[in-house]
């Protein structure tokens, strides 16, 4: 699959990164920038596509990277 190609992503992950793109353009990110932050934290939540073929197929879902800002600031 050549890079940049989207086959093995569900409509619910392309969704996610419209959303998250949209959200990253609201905040003055510029078009290309925040499509490739919505792309990374997409990879980073479902580990890659989660159809089979895909990086991400049969794994559990991370949702630290869509907790607002990361985890910001130190344990208490």
């Amino acid at each position: 699959m050549p890079q940049g190609d989207k086959r093995r992503y569900t409509e619910k992950q392309k969704r996610q990164a419209e959303h998250i793109e949209a959200g990253y353009e609201e905040r003055g990110v510029p078009e290309d920038e925040a499509e490739r932050r919505a792309w990374a934290t997409v990879n980073k939540v479902h580990h890659g596509g989660e159809k089979p073929g895909g990086g991400g197929y049969g794994k559990p879902e991370d949702h630290e990277p869509m907790r607002k800002g990361g985890r910001k600031g130190g344990k208490r």
